[in-house]
């Protein structure tokens, strides 16, 4: 039977190592695992633990679970509306399923499990597998899973998968043209952010040979989970440093400044997973996302019920069949008393809309048009003054008003 979960084992069931931000750092210690039986539907058993929660960090990065998948156990076929997970294998070798195709791949690999794309995992071989599993949401905190009550086992297996995944071998590291150059490290981004619609970034296989290091960097517009896969070194967060070593796991916050270094004697091997602030993943500044006008009126009190009126029933209407239309919102002055707890600046302008369009070419259109000729009137004749300003929108959260 089909199960839906508004909270999931994933997130609920497991136990976690406290993060701090004095004390980032956190292991993967396998005296720590939870044993858990047919998850998601699946087949057998598995071990494991939350190292990294939905709390630690700003953006939307939900979790980093990690653990061990028992022979012939596994994660059932499920998938998920709100977020996009990614399986990674560290040793061994495991059938991963997407949207009901199945491949076998050999460790170190990572497969993407994208938003609304059912997955799966299951371990054939005769002994355990070591796995980690990072999740990005689409809204803060917010998780949720729909079984399918398939564990595949058995399932029919495709040489060639027909799915993403990235291998983690050092087969195509660079020196070169990467965020963490300069001083040694080589770098493959495995995964951009045109793989995940949530706001996942970028997942990063970064090596740190001998003597080398990486930073100072200072994190601006993403957040980042870090995952010592290999070796030992340092982690340098602002002014404060501390050790790292295989299996440990830690993060940079929003404005931190993070260096890594490596004071062993073998290679210093890291998984980066970036998260994105914002959905604008790539600025451009030097072209203008769209346009926003803004209009202030005077509205005098006795006309104020009618001009609220007037922009739900004639302005919206009219601007929504217009080309290149992004949104408005319609704006209420404070009350003078609130207006005066936070010493706003005195107007007598009481009302303004804002519309938007994705150029100002398609604005003019706008203006030109019937229902501008019909919209127009209804606003202006319910207001004692009113004026505009025009503005090139360069940055933005959400797109448009939505």
């Amino acid at each position: 039977m089909n199960r839906l979960f508004l909270f999931f084992f994933s997130i609920t069931a497991l136990p976690s190592f406290t993060q701090s931000k004095p004390d980032r750092i956190v292991h993967n210690d396998p005296a720590q695992y939870r044993v858990l039986r047919a998850v998601h539907a699946g087949a057998g058993q598995m071990q494991f633990a939350q190292l990294i929660g939905r709390d630690v960090l700003s953006t939307n990065f939900l979790y980093l679970h990690a653990g061990v998948i028992e022979s012939k156990g596994g994660i059932g076929h499920h998938f998920h509306h709100q977020i996009e997970e990614m399986y990674v294998l560290l040793d061994g070798e495991a059938e991963f399923t997407i949207n009901g195709r199945t491949s076998r791949l050999q460790a170190p690999v990572a497969v993407p499990c994208k938003q609304g794309d059912a997955h799966a995992i299951y371990n054939p071989t005769d002994g355990p597998v070591r796995w980690l599993n990072f999740a990005v949401s689409k809204f803060k905190g917010q998780g949720d899973a729909f079984d399918l009550g398939d564990n595949r086992v058995g399932a029919s297996i495709d040489r060639v998968p027909v799915f993403v995944s990235g291998s983690l071998n050092k087969e195509g590291l660079k020196d070169n043209q990467h965020p963490y150059a300069g001083q040694g490290a080589l770098c493959k981004r495995a995964f951009g952010p045109e793989i995940f619609s949530t706001h996942w970034n970028h997942v990063d296989h970064l090596v740190i040979p001998a003597g080398k290091s990486v930073g100072p960097r200072r994190l601006e517009g993403i957040e980042e989970v870090y995952y010592v896969i290999k070796g030992s070194g340092t982690l340098t967060v602002n002014s404060s440093t501390q050790p790292i070593v295989a299996d440990d796991s830690f993060t940079g916050s929003l404005g931190e400044t993070l260096a890594l270094s490596n004071s062993g004697t073998a290679d210093l091997e890291l998984l980066v997973i970036g998260v994105a602030a914002s959905q604008n993943k790539e600025a451009n500044p030097a072209k203008p996302k769209a346009m926003v006008l803004q209009m202030d009126f005077v509205v005098p009190e006795e006309n104020s019920e009618a001009f609220e009126k007037m922009y739900h029933s004639i302005y919206v209407p009219a601007m929504t069949v217009q080309q290149g239309y992004l949104g408005s919102r319609l704006v209420r002055l404070f009350p003078k008393e609130v207006a005066k707890s936070i010493q706003a600046e005195p107007t007598t302008f009481n009302y303004q809309i804002q519309i938007s369009f994705d150029t100002e070419e398609n604005r003019r259109k706008w203006v030109a048009s019937d229902q501008h000729q019909i919209a127009w009137p209804a606003a202006s004749r319910l207001a004692k003054e009113y004026k505009w300003r025009g503005y090139e929108v360069k940055g933005e959260d959400h797109p448009g008003f939505r």
